[in-house]
């Protein structure tokens, strides 16, 4: 036993090591990418599925052995379908890797602290006046196909527009905000829902809005709660909820400029997804 066992640590090359290691990666990002999500459900069923056409097999039940073989091959389409979305942001995700990171989205550091700045005095108000808001920052995966369901803004970005846009009754305070490079492209744009069914049922249209888009790209959003005023941050499809404003500041500096220390630890948020 001892030989074989020489024969094969002998046998192992460096590049085995490489191939676990890349191999348990990709199962450990794959986890993360489906954790919270229905896909978690759809696996525990294909495992089910996939143990009970062996045991069939073993057994010698072979009618519903053969059913269920059919029933794996096609079952390989009806997979590609139902994990259309999670395959979705798998590939967005791998597409915003360092290697295709463009530099700092179209902006210079001055413009980005002034985004920053106009956005944080917009939601300091909407925070002590309890007015609902979600505002939508773009960085490298576009969102056209959101700004189109919205009403055409193309205006340069202050707290005075931004506050106008979401006064209570107006006809596009119901809609997000998106903003790309420093300009309000649209306002009373719709966003895709999030699937997480695990979320905490306080959780309202707007932070589940603000999810799914964060779900399906890199932007940023910024949710205002209409009754009780706290202010939330949603990015890759996780929420940080009750911010002030300097720590809102803080958080966008760090995710627009990764590089640059600003003070605030991002361990020191208070992260949920409920």
């Amino acid at each position: 036993m001892a030989e074989q066992l020489l024969e094969l640590f002998n046998q192992f090359r460096f590049i085995d090591i490489i191939d676990i290691a890349i191999v348990a990666y990709v199962c450990y990002k794959g986890m993360q990418l489906i954790m919270g999500t229905r896909a978690v459900q759809l696996l525990k069923g294909l495992v089910v599925l996939v143990v009970s056409t062996k045991v069939s097999e073993w057994i010698g039940l072979h009618t519903i052995n053969w059913i269920l073989r059919n029933t794996m091959t096609v079952g390989v389409i009806a997979l590609l379908i139902v994990f259309q979305p999670e395959l979705r942001r798998a590939l967005e995700q791998l597409g915003r890797g360092s290697i295709f990171i463009k530099p700092f989205f179209g902006m210079d550091e001055e413009e980005i602290n002034r985004v920053i700045n106009e956005v944080g005095k917009a939601v300091q108000v909407f925070a002590k006046n309890k007015i609902g808001s979600l505002i939508v920052l773009e960085r490298n995966t576009g969102i056209n196909e959101v700004i189109e369901t919205g009403v055409e803004i193309d205006a340069k970005i202050s707290a005075e527009l931004l506050v106008n846009l979401f006064i209570p009754s107006t006809p596009l305070h119901d809609g997000a905000v998106v903003v790309r490079k420093g300009i309000i492209k649209a306002a009373g744009c719709y966003l895709p829902f999030t699937d997480n069914p695990n979320l905490s049922k306080e959780l309202g249209t707007r932070h589940r809005a603000a999810l799914g888009i964060t779900e399906q790209s890199d932007a940023i959003a910024i949710v205002t709660s209409e009754e009780t005023g706290v202010v939330s941050v949603a990015v890759g499809g996780k929420l940080t909820r009750y911010l002030d404003i300097k720590t809102l500041k803080e958080m966008l500096k760090d995710l627009y400029l990764p590089k640059e220390q600003h003070g605030i630890p991002l361990l020191n948020w208070r992260k949920t997804n409920g």
